[in-house]
């Protein structure tokens, strides 16, 4: 019978019917790599665009020229110029009838053009947006914007020509704003001989357009950061105060969404980010759930201020908002705690490890970069459009 027992109970464990042995572990939730390299020093391009010099010399005077916009008075060197690291010092942006550049820009008045929505990203690095933990991507399917709406440079590039807001404006419907600027573009002979240096003989299109400028931002790399030394080598790169930030980083969380060499998972997540005061209707989003894309950390220096609105000034009050929030705190009424990303709640982000870790994003700046401002543009218009 002793027998017959045994052979029973090894049945029964065989099956699954009954426990022989220690009770199973817990399934740990598994929370995203963490994995961190250098940025690659050259960029990939799509096979039926490659870099040439021609292209980048044309898609550097597209980037500054006015003619791309409905009333010729923005370039896309207006939200994105090389004096404020190609993003602005403002929380959002203001693109048709307005003047200045950065915080000192304004509307001019009447004015019935709305602000742009959201916080103008910095165009140095987008060449590798999309990239994952381990530094692959493909530059044709890399998300853009704030709601990864478009995928690749070249579509990108010719987004903001369409939005009333930024570039449009009021005088021209948006099925009609992209033939309007090709015909003025086949009207100026210079621009002619350059579309044919860059592209061979044949008509200006719209898509050669985003191409071109597509290739010149590009050129718009930093990969030798203080953090990029320290990953290929050099230990001296950074000091041992921002290594224990960088080790504070990984610890307290932020890691699991800001990852890999772009320190970003290219996600959109639900944080609850306080509305901004400028915005006449809340901005929930495309899907209309809050969820926003996880921004790059790098080259932070030229970017505030932070999040997809402009609502924080510092990197300490964006290190706070996150104490707050992975504490249940609620600081949009549109968003509730419920309706966070369950990322959140991994985060443990203390005050008196927020000045180590800024210390660590500096590391992740870094000013080799071109500046280079056309003299002029073929159109004969300002230069960066109405930025004085």
């Amino acid at each position: 019978m002793p027998v017959l027992r045994n052979l029973i109970c090894l049945i029964a464990c065989l099956l699954g019917l009954a426990g022989c042995g220690p009770e199973p572990q817990q399934v740990k939730e598994k929370l995203p790599l963490q994995v961190f390299t250098a940025l690659p020093t050259t960029v990939n391009a799509p096979a039926n665009n490659p870099i040439t010099q021609e292209k980048i010399a044309l898609g550097r005077l597209l980037f500054f020229d006015p003619v791309l916009s409905g009333d010729k008075d923005v370039s896309c060197a207006t939200c994105h110029h090389p004096d404020q690291g190609y993003a602005e010092f403002r929380d959002i942006s203001i693109g048709v009838n307005g003047s200045g550049l950065g915080s000192k820009r304004t509307f001019k008045s009447p004015n019935s053009i709305p602000f742009v929505k959201r916080n103008a990203h910095t165009i140095l690095n987008t060449a590798f947006n999309g990239m994952d933990p381990y530094g692959r991507y493909q530059p044709e399917t890399g998300e853009m914007f704030w709601d990864n709406r478009v995928t690749g440079l070249e579509e990108q590039a010719v987004e903001p020509i369409l939005a009333l807001e930024e570039m449009r404006g009021l005088h021209y419907e948006k099925d009609q704003i992209l033939s309007e600027v090709v015909q003025r573009l086949r009207s100026i002979p210079e621009y002619q001989d350059l579309f044919e240096e860059a592209f061979g003989p044949g008509d200006i299109t719209a898509g050669k357009i985003g191409q071109a400028i597509a290739t010149f931002e590009r050129s718009l790399i930093t990969t030798n950061s203080r953090f990029d030394q320290f990953m290929r080598g050099d230990r001296d790169a950074i000091s041992s105060a921002e290594l224990e930030g960088f080790e504070l980083f990984k610890k307290v969380g932020c890691g699991n969404c800001h990852n890999g060499p772009m320190f970003s998972d290219y996600q959109q997540h639900v944080l609850g980010v306080p509305e901004s005061k400028k915005l006449s209707l809340s901005d929930s989003g495309p899907a209309e759930d809050f969820a926003f894309r996880t921004p790059s950390l790098r080259n932070l220096r030229f970017t505030a201020p932070y999040m997809h609105n402009g609502s924080f000034t510092s990197l300490k009050r964006v290190l706070e908002f996150y104490e707050d929030i992975s504490g249940g705190r609620e600081e949009n009424p549109h968003v509730s705690k419920d309706q966070y990303d369950p990322l959140i709640r991994k985060l443990n982000i203390r005050v008196r490890d927020m000045a180590a870790i800024v210390s660590f994003l500096n590391t992740l700046n870094d000013e080799d970069f071109s500046r280079e401002i056309p003299e002029s543009v073929p159109s004969g218009l300002p230069v960066g459009g109405e930025i004085e």
